[in-house]
């Protein structure tokens, strides 16, 4: 029997005990001969990330052995955490940052030795027994740390400096017969995302460097994924067009693109390691891409230029390895979770090799979302993903309508997530309208859609959420008088902006989010610590800018309940960007909460803390807005 009650009262299945007890991150992905390996992180365990193995007799096991936690701090976000070669396997540890090497299931023993480095994007040098990745020293005598290539002896574990000078490195790729090396580089105020420069060298017999050559180096131009084919041809994704399609090196050394679309080949590089195409042979290409925010595999006869769309059930894809006729990816649908899948991609048969959550939820309960186009500031448009309410057991009273809570995506330079989200679905299942949206600034929509917030983070974001929000309000969907806005990290700077300086919402819930514009400037990691350069101005030409911008300036102007999650360890937000917000607000008396967690960082991976933040999130809504 259908019960009738209000939007938001709505009692769920999808609780926060269950989005946390059976469920696992599924991180990266790598095939090493016939054995499939990846990375888990488990909330279960204080978010420990660990590898582990699918044989070719279908036996899945359990790599890393307790304590070691697999997950680089290079960039603070990592990535790039492990290689495999001929099953040794090479990784970093959480605690300490040094690379630890493993033979099968033995315990694992240090390579590197107790230093300020730390290390990312690990490749075999099989040819010089040798590691190649990218290293970042936090010496204290330095004024930011310092990020170069090195090489690593795999007897001695001694570490040599192969490539420095530029503020950054990424994707160091051997070619296939160990004599060539590419990689990227940026510098300040760059972030990969804006400029990167793609290098080549050859390698000299005793693994030193010949004279490095530019590649590409356009000054509007972001280059990605460099990858060897098998017979040495060397491939990369660009935005030079707009869109970050796929490029080869010809014979004459000419640029080429190899295939032109209306997508993207790429997302922003948060972190080191992402592979979104490979080969299957030298004229078969397998690749992921993204076109109106959904992810799509594709087959391309690299000879031909044949592109054939894979007729596959997935909205999400990432990590994509391949190897003749098996690709091995991350993928996600908006009514399954994330899982490991094994493809043919000639036969189209799949199999899953193991699933983020072994929960079963009736389909009834999840909300499907609609891609929306909605008009916004100086008649653009602006893309978001609208979940309705869903839950069969549940209507609302005749006349009414649902709460909207809008999504603010973090980065800014990311975008919502085509995939199935039980904490989104926590929502929707209780009554709330949801709209994840991608506000100007996000990717999936090119470069120019991407730089439209170049210098107005702030006010494109801010509008677009508040115009989203309107636009469901008119077309009769959402209750004009019940808004919220959530976010987290840049998406918490954008809640921030809009409960400061628009009055469409009700509330808000700022996860580890920024509200003072000018302490994030001075008080960052060096990854983003010239972010906002782009985003915002120069801070010495920009100040009154970053002073305009910041909510904790205009606390006069905010006249509505706030909620703060921040984790107490977090360098890329730290911590005094919530408490100031939160005295200033207990000082002008506005309703505020706000909940801590001491042994969490940017994001929370503990399963207690996850649940403690959706279930105060909840309890929140509940006084606040309904």
């Amino acid at each position: 029997m259908i019960k009738t009650a209000p939007f938001g009262f709505w009692e769920s299945p999808i609780t926060s005990d269950l989005i946390v007890a059976g469920t696992i991150g599924l991180v990266a992905t790598a095939i090493d001969c016939e054995d499939i390996y990846w990375v888990e992180a488990r909330p279960q365990e204080e978010g420990r990330n660990l590898l582990v193995k699918y044989s070719s007799n279908q036996e899945i096991t359990e790599i890393t052995p307790l304590p070691y936690n697999i997950r680089t701090r290079v960039h603070e976000y990592g990535g790039g955490a492990f290689v495999v070669k001929d099953g040794t396997i090479f990784f970093v540890n959480f605690s300490d940052q040094r690379i630890y090497q493993q033979q099968g299931n033995t315990q694992p023993s240090p390579l590197t030795p107790e230093s300020t480095r730390r290390y990312a994007d690990l490749i075999v040098d099989s040819q010089r027994n040798r590691l190649i990745c990218v290293c970042e020293d936090h010496q204290t005598n330095l004024k930011e740390p310092e990020n170069t290539l090195v090489s690593i002896d795999l007897n001695s574990g001694e570490v040599s400096t192969l490539v420095a000078g530029a503020d950054f490195y990424s994707s160091p790729r051997l070619s296939p017969d160990g004599s060539q090396l590419v990689w990227l580089s940026w510098d300040h105020p760059n972030l990969p995302w804006d400029q990167t420069t793609l290098w080549r060298v050859s390698l000299n017999a005793d693994g030193s460097l010949g004279e490095a050559q530019k590649i590409a180096a356009e000054s509007t131009e972001s280059i990605c994924q460099p990858q060897w084919s098998p017979q040495g041809v060397l491939y990369f994704v660009s935005d030079r067009s707009n869109w970050w399609n796929l490029y080869r090196l010809n014979p004459h050394n000419q640029i080429e693109c190899v295939w032109e679309m209306a997508a993207e080949f790429a997302y922003p590089h948060w972190i080191f390691g992402i592979s979104l195409y490979g080969f299957a042979s030298e004229t078969d290409l397998v690749t992921a891409y993204t076109q109106n925010g959904r992810w799509y595999l594709a087959h391309l006869n690299t000879q031909t230029r044949e592109f054939l769309p894979l007729d596959l059930p997935y909205t999400n894809i990432d990590s994509v390895q391949v190897q003749g006729n098996r690709v091995i990816l991350l993928a996600a649908s908006f009514g399954e979770s994330s899982a490991i899948i094994d493809l043919d991609w000639q036969q189209l048969t799949t199999g899953i090799i193991r699933k983020s959550s072994d929960l079963t939820i009736d389909p009834s309960y999840i909300s499907v979302p609609e891609a929306i186009a909605f008009p916004t500031t100086h008649g653009l448009t602006a893309y978001a993903w609208y979940y309705p309410p869903q839950n069969p057991n549940y209507q609302a009273p005749t006349d009414s309508l649902p709460p909207l809570i809008v999504k603010s995506h973090g980065g800014p330079t990311a975008p919502a997530a085509a995939s199935l989200s039980l904490k989104l679905q926590y929502w929707t299942s209780r009554g709330f309208a949801v709209l994840d949206v991608n506000y100007g600034g996000s990717t999936g929509y090119g470069r120019d859609y991407r730089q439209r917030l170049a210098g107005k983070w702030g006010i494109v974001d801010v509008d677009d959420c508040v115009n989203g929000a309107k636009y469901l309000v008119e077309k009769q969907k959402v209750d004009g008088e019940s808004l919220a806005i959530s976010g987290g990290s840049a998406g918490g700077y954008t809640t921030l902006a809009a409960l400061t300086f628009r009055d469409t919402f009700q509330c808000g819930a700022s996860y580890y989010g920024v509200s003072d514009l000018e302490a994030l400037a001075q008080d960052t990691h060096k990854f983003e610590s010239r972010y906002l350069d782009g985003l915002v101005g120069a801070y010495r030409e920009a100040k009154a800018i970053y002073q305009e911008r910041s909510p904790i300036n205009f606390v006069e102007k905010l006249n509505c309940p706030v909620i703060f999650l921040q984790g107490l360890e977090d360098k890329v937000v730290p911590p005094n960007q919530a408490e100031t917000m939160v005295k200033a607000l207990e000082a002008k008396g506005i309703p505020v909460t706000y909940i801590t967690f001491p042994d969490e960082q940017h994001g929370f991976r503990k399963a207690q803390n996850i649940k403690t933040a959706i279930e105060s999130e909840l309890a929140f809504y509940l006084n606040t807005l309904l």
